[in-house]
């Protein structure tokens, strides 16, 4: 599936229209940390052209503008102020809209793709009011068999909003990866006194917390080792044991499997050996109280993403990089990053978080690189 819209362009034709522009400098020396004053377009090209990193960015994390036709602003103090204030320098400006904002966004995801490692990810932040139509974008980018999530964030404490609708408290997060085998990191978090009790309700001799699983998944594995008799009994009809005999046996005499009253086999799980439990697609990472930028998101959202779908020595990219959030997570988990803003208050920004991570005995002090690429005409179509 497809969306059909006026002057949407071909891959090829979005690429040779990119315009030419003056790069300073012309050699590009380090490309480990890379921070890019430009219309990210064009940089993103620059990243394929000059800089040698199509195929080899492992995470992209963007959070781009949401079709709001809303100005944002910054004022002396680094409060953001949002929606056309009068008041403090313009951080950026959301005014495309519509089938023109998708085609701006489309553009770029094809760049992206480029860029991305055959193990790579992208995550995009948008909200509700636009999500469903770029989801169909990604779909027809990325391939709708690359989808991995459609996570929800809860972003912010419940609203009493006078209007004819549900308050909203959440946006959206599209997950992609470029291939069916990108980096995955198994994320967990912490079992809670209250799961301890209703995950692991069963007690052993030994006062400790236990529950149980089948022994058993669904589908037949003719002649295999895992559709034989353990102890006399075959698995059920359409199912094969989650394991070999061999196992089942050892687990058995180890005191590791629970036998129902009508000789049924379970696993016994036990809760003092669990290392947490797996992260669902509903996060609650709301928004800092007291942006310095504006639509400034978590520092615990960008740790989480990035542990779970980079390794160290990853590159990391975020092209609408704002405030320099993502950059400063990538550095802090030893990622290479590299971010892109045309804005000079998106720059000022990113310089001053980066500047704020000091070096300790497991994080040093970012090294990296500013270029600024002048372009001739802006880029909207």
């Amino acid at each position: 599936m497809v969306l059909s819209y006026p002057n949407k362009r071909t891959e090829t034709d979005i690429y040779d229209s990119i315009p030419t522009c003056k790069f300073v400098p012309e050699n590009v020396v380090n490309i480990k940390n890379v921070l890019i004053e430009s219309e990210n377009l064009v940089a993103l090209k620059k990243l394929i052209t000059d800089f040698n990193l199509e195929g080899k960015i492992d995470l992209v994390y963007i959070d781009p503008p949401f079709a709001t036709n809303n100005t944002f602003t910054v004022t002396d103090e680094r409060a953001s102020t949002i929606s056309n204030a009068k008041n403090g320098k313009v951080a950026y400006s959301d005014i495309l809209t519509g089938f023109e904002f998708l085609e701006y966004l489309r553009e770029r995801l094809f760049l992206i793709k480029r860029l991305l490692s055959d193990k790579g990810s992208i995550y995009l932040h948008i909200d509700y009011k636009i999500g469903h139509y770029v989801k169909i974008i990604m779909d027809e980018v990325f391939g709708i068999q690359n989808f991995r999530n459609d996570i929800t964030r809860i972003k912010s404490n419940p609203k009493n909003f006078a209007r004819k609708a549900y308050g909203n408290i959440k946006d959206m997060i599209l997950f992609y990866s470029k291939t069916e085998n990108p980096i995955w990191n198994e994320p967990k978090q912490p079992y809670t006194a209250e799961d301890k009790l209703k995950l692991f309700p069963k007690k052993d001799k030994n006062g400790r917390h236990f529950t149980t699983i089948p022994l058993h998944a669904p589908g037949e594995t003719q002649n295999g080792k895992t559709s034989k008799a353990f102890i006399g009994i075959l698995p059920p009809v359409g199912r094969h044991w989650s394991t070999d005999i061999e196992t089942l046996e050892i687990w058995d005499k180890s005191g590791l499997i629970e036998w129902s009253e009508n000789g049924n086999p379970r696993k016994i799980l036990y809760f003092d050996e669990q290392d947490g439990k797996r992260i669902q697609d509903i996060w609650e990472f709301k928004d800092p109280q007291y942006p310095v930028y504006p639509t400034e998101k978590n520092d615990e959202l960008l740790d989480l993403i990035i542990k779970t779908s980079s390794v160290e020595g990853s590159y990391v990219l975020d092209c609408f990089c704002g405030s320099g959030t993502t950059l400063k997570a990538a550095h802090k988990n030893n990622r290479n990053w590299i971010g892109i803003d045309k804005s000079t208050e998106a720059v000022k920004a990113t310089l001053s978080k980066l500047s704020s991570i000091s070096d300790d005995l497991f994080v040093s002090k970012p090294e990296f690189n500013l270029y600024k690429i002048e372009v001739a005409e802006i880029l909207v179509h």
